[in-house]
């Protein structure tokens, strides 16, 4: 075999094994809203509650199913991760510190980058997937931007 031969043939092998090992660590999955069970979430007013559908939102990336009620309110606060939510159903405000509100409507998507501090109120019942790029948390802000406890920023009736 020529050296000009090698080459391709050893590109396509490595191509063809890289396949296979793609094909291992991937398995194909699917789940509609109906299978899933949906619960409160900690540090969330109970107006919100979500399903996993990927990953695990304490160790890592992670996609989450959300639905909000009408008139739910998640008051100011930053993630950690990057957070990017798409809108399947509803309309939504989200308020920026730094910036113009913006409605989220159905179809719609947005993205906070990590730290970016917002809020965000359901203006009709909403269903969202929001997906992080690394362990999901939240971090309630005064009107400051001081950092506070869940229990300050979201009153004791709405939790």
């Amino acid at each position: 075999m020529t050296h000009g031969r090698t080459i391709p043939l050893v590109l396509a092998l490595t191509l063809c094994f890289a396949a296979f090992a793609w094909g291992d660590e991937m398995h194909p999955a699917g789940q509609n809203p109906a299978q899933m069970k949906f619960t409160k979430f900690p540090n969330f007013p109970s107006c919100a509650t979500g399903a996993v559908v990927n990953g695990d939102p304490a160790k890592g990336p992670s996609i989450i199913l959300a639905k909000m009620t009408a008139g739910c309110t998640i008051p100011w606060h930053w993630h950690t991760p990057a957070e990017h939510l798409m809108m399947v159903s509803g309309t939504a405000r989200l308020g920026m510190k730094d910036g113009k509100p913006f409605t989220l409507r159905t179809g719609g998507f947005s993205m906070l980058p990590s730290h970016h501090v917002h809020d965000f109120h359901a203006v009709t019942a909403c269903t969202m997937y929001v997906y992080s790029d690394a362990p999901f948390d939240i971090h309630y802000v005064n009107a400051a931007g001081n950092e506070i406890p869940f229990d300050e920023a979201v009153p004791a009736k709405k939790h």
